[in-house]
């Protein structure tokens, strides 16, 4: 006896078995076919432009472009500014802030307080980062060490350090002492608590496996949490150096001979409009060559971590 199922019936052609053939490839093969046809001419396959990609690289010809734009920008802001100043509110040109940094330049003064508040910078900041690194880490990394620093560091972080001034300078003197010591009063809490974030931000999956292959506790920490922690390490000391240079010039407001704050008030007593903002300047500078210094540090450091 023979199966009859897949013999043509007449007039309807030959039939095939359910799933194979020409009469269920076009339905079963490709799910994504019904979207297809229903898709609009023209947007299949559109390209987007390489400038509004999201996260993706673009040009270093076209980013030079752009930020070649964009100070341009800044400087036809600054030469509208100082065509429509008048009265109280003064606004030199580019020109006369030119002439009044090549007169601070030529006068001596400018290396002189450059150099003072370049060496308060860095003793006090490069204090303020040992012990960011070393509580941070160390918060980030034990839940004993957290519980026991978290409460005194919420508690301190949010006295104004421009308030500790007069105390500095009744317990420190007027040298150099309650200068650094209130660059490091601004700028430390933040590091602390930022750096404790980055430790935390370790998978706990690679701290698992390196348990799991024999790693001793201090081996996890500095080979594991310490490496994966310097790219944001780094990032952290870029955005809080911006607050050591605020409490430099707030610093250098009382008890100062030299430095780019104190300039910045003797230019102010004399209405040195040029001056003070030559001294803007150079402080837009030295933030802006400092910040790609550490993002240099930061590819050396970490280059499998670039963004």
């Amino acid at each position: 006896m023979t199966d009859t199922s897949l013999d043509p019936v007449p007039g309807s052609g030959p039939r095939t078995p359910p799933g194979t053939g020409a009469g269920t490839a076009h339905l079963g093969d490709d799910p994504a076919a019904p979207w297809r046809r229903s898709a609009k001419p023209g947007t299949r396959g559109r390209k987007q432009g390489a400038l509004l990609r999201l996260r993706d690289e673009i040009p270093f010809r076209t980013r030079v472009v752009l930020a070649c734009t964009g100070i341009a920008g800044l400087v036809v802001v600054w030469l509208l500014a100082a065509a429509w100043s008048s009265g109280a509110v003064v606004v030199p040109t580019p020109l006369a802030t030119w002439n009044a940094f090549t007169d601070y330049w030529r006068s001596g003064e400018l290396s002189t307080d450059l150099s003072a508040s370049a060496v308060r910078v860095a003793e006090g900041y490069t204090i303020s980062m040992v012990v960011g690194i070393v509580l941070g880490v160390a918060i980030g990394s034990f839940r004993s060490i957290e519980a026991f620093w978290e409460s005194p560091i919420g508690f301190l972080r949010y006295i104004p350090a421009t308030a500790l001034t007069p105390l500095f300078l009744l317990w420190l003197g007027i040298d150099e002492s309650p200068k650094i010591a209130l660059i490091i009063a601004g700028t430390v809490f933040y590091n602390i608590l930022m750096i404790a974030d980055v430790t935390r931000a370790v998978p706990r999956e690679l701290i698992t496996a390196s348990y799991t292959l024999g790693a001793g506790r201090l081996r996890v920490l500095c080979r594991v949490i310490l490496p994966h922690s310097w790219p944001g390490i780094i990032d952290v000391a870029r955005i809080n150096l911006a607050a050591a240079w605020l409490m430099l010039v707030v610093a250098e407001l009382l008890a100062a001979q030299d430095g780019l704050g104190y300039r910045m008030i003797q230019s102010q007593r004399f209405l040195q409009y040029g001056r003070m903002f030559a001294i803007l300047l150079i402080f837009a500078v030295i933030g802006m060559f400092s910040d790609l210094a550490l993002r240099g540090l930061r590819t050396l450091v970490a280059p499998w971590a670039r963004p």
